[in-house]
């Protein structure tokens, strides 16, 4: 037997119209009808409703059972088959959905006006918003419906009992969203420092601060082409950054080799050797040797020769003196 809470849950009207819509109206007469009002008498206060102790109650489930009889139908027929027609968009607002569906079914079922059955329109109304947004939901990937009923701002707990998903999960997806909303907040204060800059020159902050594309786009109001179109721009200008850095780099290793052997004066090529033979008497060392030769400025190309070919100085030095 259901309990008294429970059936609180469900007010007198709903379980009326409920045990009335699994009626035939086209069999209801007479001795029938006082059978099935009965019937439905001892249904409801095995729910828990008393009806057969208030005279007033039983008044409620005739008058009902009139209506019924009257249009030819139960009022639960049209009232299902209303909800059931409804789409997701229909019942984005719940509240605007639920006095659209009063109107409308209450040109037929004026009882369906009373103030005090609107709230049970709404609450069904709300459930039948939650069954389409799960439906919805689950056509999609695991995080994007996890998303989705976030989104929708569903309860944590409805979120995991609905898509059958554990606390750890959904724990997981909101970590996620709020690292987003935190990239999204950085982005915004990124966008400030070029406020009033042009659209490549926004795009390009965006790129150096190592922004994503789809954020860039999202953030900035900007399409694929003028991304990429950026992107193509800082390409070149990192190219012809790298080509002037080699050329510097050139230049000065360039500079730190000293001159070509055919251009080193003749007394200056005399005293480089001099200089040479002192230092490869300290050492015997490659390394030593070229580290010495650099730190007194001696030219690369008689360094090399120092190292390779040393008995070539003599030969020279020789020259040099002529």
């Amino acid at each position: 037997m259901t309990t008294t809470d429970e059936a609180q849950k469900k007010t007198l009207w709903l379980g009326i119209e409920e045990n009335l819509c699994e009626l035939n109206a086209g069999e209801l007469s007479g001795q029938a009808k006082e059978a099935a009002i009965q019937k439905i008498i001892g249904d409801l206060d095995s729910e828990g409703f008393n009806v057969s102790k208030s005279g007033g109650k039983i008044m409620q489930l005739r008058w009902a059972m009139d209506d019924m009889l009257t249009v030819g139908r139960p009022l639960m027929k049209d009232f299902n088959n209303a909800v059931s027609a409804l789409s997701l968009e229909d019942v984005l607002d719940p509240y605007s959905a639920s006095s659209n569906l009063i109107d409308n079914l209450g040109e037929t079922w004026k009882e369906l006006k009373k103030a005090e059955r609107r709230p049970d329109v709404i609450r069904i109304v709300e459930e039948t918003r939650l069954d389409l947004l799960v439906k919805k939901a689950k056509e999609l990937s695991e995080n994007e419906s996890i998303r989705f009923l976030i989104e929708e701002q569903l309860a944590s707990e409805v979120i995991v009992n609905k898509l059958g998903i554990t606390e750890e999960k959904l724990a997981g997806v909101n970590a996620e969203i709020e690292k987003e909303k935190t990239e999204k907040d950085r982005v915004a204060t990124l966008l400030e420092a070029v406020d009033g800059k042009s659209e490549e020159e926004k795009v390009k902050h965006l790129i150096t601060n190592n922004v994503t594309e789809q954020l860039i786009i999202e953030m900035a109001g900007v399409d694929q082409g003028a991304v990429n179109n950026v992107k193509k721009a800082m390409e070149e200008e990192l190219k012809e950054q790298q080509r002037l850095a080699e050329e510097k780099a050139a230049k000065k290793k360039a500079e730190a080799a000293g001159p070509a052997l055919e251009d080193i004066p003749s007394d200056e090529m005399i005293d480089h050797i001099d200089s040479i033979r002192e230092i490869m008497e300290f050492s015997e060392v490659e390394k030593e040797i070229r580290t010495m030769c650099e730190q007194s400025a001696i030219p690369q190309c008689l360094v090399d020769i120092a190292v390779s070919d040393p008995d070539k100085l003599d030969e020279l030095e020789k020259k040099a003196e002529e």
